[in-house]
């Protein structure tokens, strides 16, 4: 495919072998060059018109520099990143640096780097607020790796705790001028997206594809194909993105799930109903991408 989902790419070079020296990564943190992005409440900082990241550096954050706050990210533009955990208080931390803003507004009007590089420093911050204890014995963990890593401290169990990614299908089902569209009763009045779903224990990604379909409308699949994935860091979810062809037609809300499914033709969705999922979904892409085709 074409272009690139909102928050992908590979523009943070995460040099695995970096994290596992850590003379390189203290020398790193004592240059004036490393960069680091400030997470807060789970919210970026960003500024400007058109708007961008705010990197901040070592002079400016010294106050936050310890261990269990600093995670190293990679080379990004040639200099270390890394993020930092600014925690949650009500004291808002660098704030004449910027605003903190959430993720879903700042991932469609971040240059496209920024994104990448905003929302892997998001995703493993959360990942280590939630990872204070082992999950095997529960006790204290250290951080290993320049924050990629955490190790329980209990000699006796010694885990190795690893950022989590939460694998998902997402599918546009299409029926020649038609495609299957579904809604959840939280949303937006009138919003409706594609299928999507986890990936379940010891099931492939087709499988899982026709498993959801199935079970959120009743529709049965066939020629699924892959189209593109998404970092989807909200919390730790990575979206993959399928196109299949309907080899049935009668919806039925099986699993509760969706509070509506219907079949909406192309004219219909150009005609601006039912409202689409926002712009930096993979969703919307993948509803775009079968709306511009002849078929």
């Amino acid at each position: 495919m074409n272009g690139e989902n909102v928050f992908a790419g590979a523009y943070v070079d995460r040099s695995g072998h970096l994290r596992k020296d850590p003379d390189w990564l203290a020398e790193a943190l004592l240059s004036s060059q490393c960069l680091f992005a400030p997470v807060w409440r789970d919210k970026c900082l960003a500024r400007g018109e058109p708007v961008h990241a705010v990197f901040l550096s070592r002079d400016v954050v010294s106050q936050y520099l310890d261990d269990e706050n600093v995670i190293f990210l990679g080379m990004f533009r040639e200099r270390p990143a890394f993020a930092l955990n600014v925690g949650d208080g009500d004291d808002i931390p660098f704030a004449a640096e910027g605003e903190y803003h959430d993720l879903r507004y700042l991932g469609s009007l971040l240059p496209i780097d920024e994104a990448n590089i905003v929302a892997h420093a998001r995703a493993l911050v959360l990942w280590h607020q939630s990872q204070k204890f082992c999950g095997r014995c529960g006790s204290d963990t250290r951080v290993q790796s320049g924050g990629n890593i955490k190790v329980c401290l209990n000699e006796g169990c010694g885990a190795q705790l690893f950022p989590r990614v939460d694998p998902a299908i997402i599918v546009l089902v299409a029926d020649r001028d038609r495609c299957l569209l579904g809604r959840q009763a939280s949303w937006p009045e009138n919003r409706y997206s594609t299928i999507a779903g986890f990936v379940e224990p010891g099931e492939s990604l087709e499988d899982a594809v026709k498993r959801e379909v199935h079970e959120e409308t009743n529709i049965r699949v066939q020629d699924i194909r892959y189209h593109s994935s998404q970092p989807w860091p909200f919390p730790s979810s990575l979206m993959l993105g399928f196109t299949a062809i309907a080899a049935s037609d009668e919806i039925q809300l099986n699993d509760g799930e969706l509070e509506d499914a219907q079949w909406f033709t192309r004219k219909q969705i150009n005609s601006g109903f039912p409202r689409l999922p926002y712009r930096l979904s993979i969703a919307r892409r993948l509803v775009d991408d079968w709306r511009k085709k002849d078929r």
